[in-house]
């Protein structure tokens, strides 16, 4: 297969760019959930500080972003996560279709802030997961 066969290398540093990615996300996201005042920037960009209901969605999404990057890690070759390979090769794909259609709802978003910052932070992220995916 192509360009996966040919750049191994490639994929790693791929799975390593994504997993810092997601770390970054999730960190964002569990300071909204403490009440960081970030609101505008997630969520729709409707509070300053997330109301109890989006914090908690916060932690959730928090978890999530961790989850996302030990699936990266695993299928990028790296024995430093717990992931499965079997699991990460299909959630890896599943990472990539939520990314791009994440990408999409950040760019229709009302928040200026959200378009300019998780518009592009979801698109990189769903390249690079996509790069990871076509690992062989």
């Amino acid at each position: 297969m192509g360009i996966v066969a040919v750049s191994g290398g490639l994929v790693r540093a791929a799975a390593v760019a994504a997993t810092a990615g997601f770390v970054l996300v999730a960190f964002f996201q569990m300071f909204l959930a403490l009440g960081v005042p970030w609101g505008r920037a997630a969520w729709g960009g409707a509070h300053d500080r997330l109301p109890s209901r989006l914090r908690i969605g916060s932690a959730v999404a928090a978890v999530f972003w961790i989850l996302a990057a030990l699936v990266v890690l695993a299928r990028g070759g790296y024995e430093a996560s717990p992931v499965p390979l079997g699991v990460a090769r299909w959630a890896t794909w599943v990472l990539f279709a939520l990314l791009v259609l994440g990408t999409l709802m950040n760019l229709a978003s009302r928040s200026r802030l959200e378009r300019l910052i998780q518009t592009p932070t979801a698109a990189v992220l769903a390249l690079l997961t996509f790069l990871v995916a076509l690992a062989g």
